[in-house]
């Protein structure tokens, strides 16, 4: 039997049903201004201010996620709008630096993290379409740390006429490994959708 939480700190319950007009969609709208900034700061080659704005831009996704939770102002319009704008935040940046030297980004890279992104929007859509429940894994969580720090060291890079020998190998491992984790976990992605709609077929 549960106990009732008298706790005021303890983490709201979130709900579907809230309103849309709240401080996590209105943090998510703000993160798609910084993200279209990031994307032409980039394009004028205005490496500091695309920095600045892209790590104002990632931290208010962490930011809107644990208010939305911990004040029960999860809505349905949060959980598309949010998911969205980061796959905005990531792809843009990424195939913004494809056209720029010395970034250490090919365009395959970018295609693949695309490529990745509409894979699962999509096997979301369908599952959660049908009633299933298809939220991110931690995997996939993490992939957005690593390609976030790829975007951090190559602007940092971008910055700097000769980056430091450090500086450098960290947007060397950190492309690839961002990379490297954005199949796997798009993989792990499939494997969850084809057990969840075997389990589904099964219940039929």
């Amino acid at each position: 039997m549960e106990q009732e939480n008298n706790n005021p700190m303890t983490t709201a319950p979130a709900t579907a049903t809230a309103s849309p007009w709240n401080v996590p969609n209105l943090l998510t709208s703000i993160r798609l201004v910084l993200a279209i900034a990031v994307i032409a700061l980039i394009a004028m080659h205005w490496y500091g201010w695309a920095f600045i704005a892209f790590v104002v831009a990632a931290s208010t996704d962490w930011v809107d996620g644990f208010y939305a939770r911990r004040y029960g102002q999860v809505t349905k319009l949060g959980r598309i709008f949010d998911p969205f704008v980061d796959k905005i935040v990531i792809c843009g940046a990424f195939i913004a630096l494809v056209e720029i030297a010395g970034s250490g980004i090919a365009a395959w890279m970018a295609i693949v993290v695309v490529a990745r992104e509409l894979l699962v929007t999509s096997l979301r859509g369908l599952i959660e379409g049908g009633g299933g429940d298809f939220s991110a894994s931690q995997l996939g969580k993490w992939k957005m740390v690593l390609q976030c720090v790829a975007v951090g060291a190559v602007l940092l890079c971008l910055m700097q006429t000769e980056p430091a020998d450090w500086l450098q190998w960290l947007r060397l491992g950190s492309i690839w490994g961002a990379v490297a984790l954005t199949v796997y976990s798009g993989f792990d992605y499939v494997v969850a959708a084809a057990r969840i709609m075997n389990t589904d077929q099964s219940a039929q």
